[in-house]
């Protein structure tokens, strides 16, 4: 139940996915959850391994992790606003490359220190200590909440692909739609300038 609390509430993951269903549909919007859900990836292994204490524990390498995931995000939200980013929409589906819309979406994930940091205090609390098989143990608990992220978020791009149609054929609304995901990509950035280790 915390896995869900945590994977539904909409951060930087959703907000891709979202972008990516308004613009490009059904298919580009799985796409992105794919990439938001294997970024994922490092941050588990990061705090299976332990080195999510180096992260916690190192000031230079949680600012550094974290100022790129500030640039990134605030990339995101110049180019959505200029028409070239995650909310460029497509009217004929032309896909975009498969590999960019996964390269976006692990980029999303991976740039976010406070994930492992997440992942580094909230996994071990479901593992007692000394038990034989603890290092599987979080394996699983990472996949269970791998496996929560690519399905929520496959439902949030479901819905906004729903709305692809009504958003593309009305241009005010598209460029509000640009503006309010700007707006949305900066103010994470911003917030994640100031996250504290």
């Amino acid at each position: 139940m915390t896995s869900l609390v945590i994977v539904v509430t909409p951060g930087t993951g959703v907000l891709y996915t979202m972008a990516a269903g308004l613009s490009r549909g059904v298919r580009a919007s799985a796409v992105a959850a794919v990439g938001c859900t294997l970024g994922i990836v490092p941050h588990v292994l990061a705090a299976v391994t332990g080195l999510a204490a180096l992260l916690h524990t190192s000031a230079t390498a949680f600012q550094v992790l974290k100022y790129l995931g500030v640039a990134y995000l605030l990339y995101m939200a110049w180019s959505t606003l200029r028409d070239r980013g995650a909310l460029a929409v497509e009217r004929e589906t032309a896909e975009r490359s498969t590999g960019k819309v996964v390269l976006s979406g692990v980029l999303v994930n991976i740039l976010n220190p406070k994930l492992t940091i997440f992942f580094f205090a909230f996994l071990p609390q479901f593992v007692p200590a000394g038990e034989a098989g603890g290092l599987l143990r979080m394996v699983e608990l990472s996949a269970a909440f791998m496996l929560l992220t690519f399905v929520v978020f496959v439902g949030y791009g479901v819905f906004a692909a729903a709305l692809r149609d009504h958003v593309i054929s009305r241009p005010r609304v598209l460029t509000w739609m640009r503006r309010v995901f700007a707006g949305a990509f900066g103010a994470l950035g911003v917030r994640l300038a100031f996250a504290d280790a």
